[in-house]
Order: structure tokens, then C-alpha cells, then sequence
């Protein structure tokens, strides 16, 4: 194999080396994203649910069987 033939191989593979990086590094952003969006969701989820946990207050019945008992 000649030197210019080996050059052009190590190109050709940086070539697709880098394209691949690219498209990992794109996938890598669009998860984080998706993981940003998923823990505000949570977040949120989890402050709707102790407002209404508050709003509803103790339960007097709680710990009583239910009437059917």
C-alpha cells in the first residue's frame, strides 16, 4: 500500500469518525433535553400534588375501615 493510499484511508476513516461524533454529540443533547423537560414535569407533578394534599387537609376517617366493614 502505497503512502498517499494509507493517507487517504486515515482521511476517509477521520471522515466518518467525526461524522459519527456528530451525531452522537446531537443525540446526547436532544436526551438531556428530554431530560431537562421530564424533571420540570416532576417537579411540577410533585407541587401539584402537595397543593392538593394541603387543600384537602387531614382526614378524619383516616385509619377508620371503610362503612362496608
Amino acid at each position: 500500500m502505497t503512502d498517499t493510499a494509507r493517507i487517504d484511508t486515515l482521511e476517509t476513516r477521520i471522515t466518518h469518525q467525526d461524522e459519527v461524533i456528530d451525531d452522537l454529540n446531537k443525540t446526547v443533547i436532544a436526551q438531556w433535553k428530554e431530560i431537562d423537560r421530564l424533571t420540570r414535569q416532576v417537579a411540577k407533578l410533585s407541587e401539584q400534588y402537595a397543593t392538593m394534599a394541603q387543600t384537602m387537609g387531614p382526614d378524619a376517617d383516616d385509619g377508620a375501615p371503610p362503612p362496608h366493614w
